[in-house]
């Protein structure tokens, strides 16, 4: 069993589909641990989900913290969102706890939910334990629910217990390594029952088929159950940590949030089995035994308070006050430790090795960074997600223009999901993020918390146009207004080139025509028309060439013959067929194999082109799809994909190239842009 280090604070994290019962398993913790108390309305003082934006959704759309303490040893527990769309709230926190308590229902339809969460578990190798929540509403087999939930997960899933069935209703366990049988009851601690013969006879075909498990990775017990011989108790359960701890097995726990059942047999297997705080310093780079550090899982900023670093601590214990260096080599104050416990804060002096406080005054501190006491640290590397929906924005009143900006800069640096960008060919500032979803999320509490309206429009499609045919053209300026005049006249040769082969110029003059110091301007004029052609769009792969031009001896200037370019190309471009470009990304999109052909469908009813697809390497049961997809599909294309995945769907894109756009949608995106 695990040691116990005197004084260590543990970090469990539970994770799991929206829906399965994350924020009610840890606010029942809290009850059943006595960290907080029942309301006199019978419920239990809520912890869990207080924002305006979790309390309106009807689930977690940040990190949740509390902490608890149970038979002496002090946790803290952090409830993950479960939305697909929000999965970047966790990426800086799951490389730091000790464990993830993975939490899911007993609906094998509901299996295939849980295979991201068990994926990105995987990549960090955290420990981890799945808990099958809701089992007073379970129907069907446990074997047929294991056998269903086996191939999300990379390791064995082993199970700790055995449901007790009475008239198809599950009413207790018996626990497989104590080989004792456990009744439920309602707001108390389970009661300890005699195994009946039928529940003994199955409770040794579960236990065997536990300790086969454990055996595939420890020869000695392999050899003793070949021979027969019965295991020690001590074996056994040196095993189950071994192994958890080890990320070999994923030990397997059942019981109902809403009525207390089975949390008490799980927070004491909890207790002698999750990992002591050195292990996950080890993960993040702080060395074995760890340098004194902090590592910071999320930042926020609270109002007053001012920016706040939840950050977990690891070496040593941290002291209010303390000297901590930046990932930079800057130097900050610790300006206040506070305990969290939900909304709630509350001012400590000191907090101990592998505890989890905010800390406040450290402006500089972001989400990975490892905050050394006294030494410099660094930063983790952290899982980049991609932006899949887009909108631009602009404040209501151009007088926020500055408080919308800096609004966005603290958005940012709270939510890693999201990005801002500038378009500096539309002028539109983007927002984008995971999904419409994540961004509505990000724009209300834009309003809320900073007081900023907002206008929104989908983004502007990069549209282009190029030409069919070929034109000379002559461009002449001649202006007089008193004293010197301006004076150029030049004659250019515009052809098409092959698509994405760019802009060429080029020059024939000969005998001076245009002088030569001159034909750099009538480069920069051409470029100038180019700017917007003839259907109100920037002009691509084409190629001109100067070829004559006439001179005034006192007229002519460089504006001059700049403008006479321009004059050109811009009569020349009418004269060459032009037409529509549009820009088209590649995809690779992600799919659970059941939503393949639902999904190949809304590719194809959005113009997309199928290249492709195959399994997805270490996903069992999804497919990978590669598509050409016209970038102004791309836009909406995230939402259709969830809503025909379970919420699971995601894709990666780039730009690959530029095709004709013709008919009547070529049409309405000319007719849009002349009515601008």
């Amino acid at each position: 069993m695990t040691t116990h280090a005197n004084g260590q604070v543990r970090t469990l994290a539970l994770v799991g589909p929206t829906g399965a019962g994350k924020t009610s398993l840890m606010e029942a913790i809290l009850l059943a641990a006595g960290a907080i108390d029942r309301r006199s309305g019978g419920g239990a003082e809520k912890i869990g989900d207080t924002s305006p934006e979790a309390r309106a959704r009807g689930h977690s759309v940040e990190l949740n913290l509390a902490n608890f303490s149970f038979l002496g040893d002090r946790y803290v527990i952090i409830d993950c969102p479960g939305a697909v769309e929000l999965a970047a709230e966790s990426d800086a926190a799951l490389p730091a706890v000790d464990l993830a308590l993975i939490v899911a229902e007993p609906d094998i339809a509901k299996a295939v939910l849980l295979q991201p969460v068990f994926r990105e578990l995987e990549r960090l190798d955290v420990p981890r334990a799945l808990f099958v929540n809701k089992m007073d509403q379970a129907r069907g087999s446990l074997d047929a629910l294991l056998a269903a939930l086996a191939p999300v997960s990379a390791t064995p899933l082993v199970a700790r217990q055995l449901p007790i069935l009475s008239d198809e209703q599950v009413t207790g366990f018996v626990d497989l390594a104590l080989e004792r049988a456990f009744v439920y009851r309602s707001g108390q601690a389970s009661e300890v029952v005699d195994l009946s013969p039928e529940l003994a006879n199955l409770e040794v075909d579960a236990r065997f088929h536990m300790l086969e498990q454990l055996a595939d990775f420890d020869d000695d017990l392999m050899e003793q159950l070949l021979s027969d011989a019965q295991p020690s108790r001590d074996l056994v359960f040196a095993d189950l940590v071994r192994e958890m701890n080890e990320s070999l097995i994923t030990p397997v726990f059942f019981g109902s949030a809403l009525n207390g059942f089975g949390l008490r047999r799980l927070l004491k297997a909890l207790r002698h089995e999750t990992p002591q705080p050195d292990r996950a310093a080890a993960r993040l780079g702080l060395g074995s035994p760890p340098v004194a550090g902090a590592y910071v899982v999320k930042t926020a900023h609270a109002g007053q308070a001012g920016k706040l670093a939840y950050a977990r601590v690891f070496g040593a214990p941290l002291a209010d006050g303390a000297d901590l260096t930046m990932p930079g080599g800057g130097h900050a104050r610790a300006g206040g430790l506070f305990c969290v416990q939900g909304a709630a804060l509350k001012k400590v002096s000191n907090a101990a090795i592998g505890d989890l406080v905010a800390i406040g005054k450290v402006d500089q501190a972001a989400a990975g960074d490892l905050l050394g006491v006294g030494a410099a640290t660094g930063a983790v590397a952290r899982r980049t997600r991609p932006a899949l929906f887009s909108l631009a924005i602009a404040a209501a009143n151009r007088k926020d223009d500055v408080r919308l900006s800096g609004a966005l800069t603290k958005l940012i640096e709270e939510d890693a999901g999201l990005h801002v960008t500038h378009d500096p060919e539309s002028r539109q500032v983007l927002v984008s993020g995971q999904g419409e979803g994540h961004l509505r999320l990000a724009l209300e509490r834009l309003k809320r918390r900073f007081a900023v309206d907002i206008t929104t429009t989908p983004p502007t499609v990069p549209y282009r146009e190029t030409i069919r045919a070929a034109a000379n053209q002559r461009g002449r300026h001649k202006k007089q207004s008193g004293g010197h005049g301006q004076f150029a006249d030049v004659t250019i040769d515009v052809k098409p080139r092959p698509l994405g082969a760019g802009f060429s110029f080029g020059s024939k003059v000969t005998g001076g025509a245009v002088p030569r110091q001159w034909i750099p301007a009538v480069e920069q004029g051409v470029g100038d028309g180019m700017m917007r052609g003839p259907l109100g769009f920037p002009v691509v792969d084409i190629e001109v060439t100067l070829l004559d031009g006439a001179t005034h001896p006192v007229d002519s200037s460089e504006m001059a013959f700049r403008t006479a370019g321009r004059i050109a190309i811009e009569e020349g471009l009418r004269r060459c067929s032009p037409y529509l470009l549009e820009p088209i990304d590649k995809l690779r999109v992600f799919t659970p194999e059941s939503a393949m052909s639902n999904v190949t469908s809304a590719l194809s009813a959005r113009r997309g082109q199928i290249l492709g697809f195959g399994p997805r390497e270490g996903w069992s049961g999804w497919q990978t799809i590669e598509a050409f997809l016209p970038h102004g599909e791309r836009q909406t294309f995230i939402s259709e994909l969830r809503g025909l995945t379970q919420g699971l769907g995601e894709f990666e894109a780039q730009f690959d190239h530029m095709a004709e756009l013709t008919g009547r949608q070529a049409e309405d995106v000319v007719a849009a842009r002349a009515a601008e």
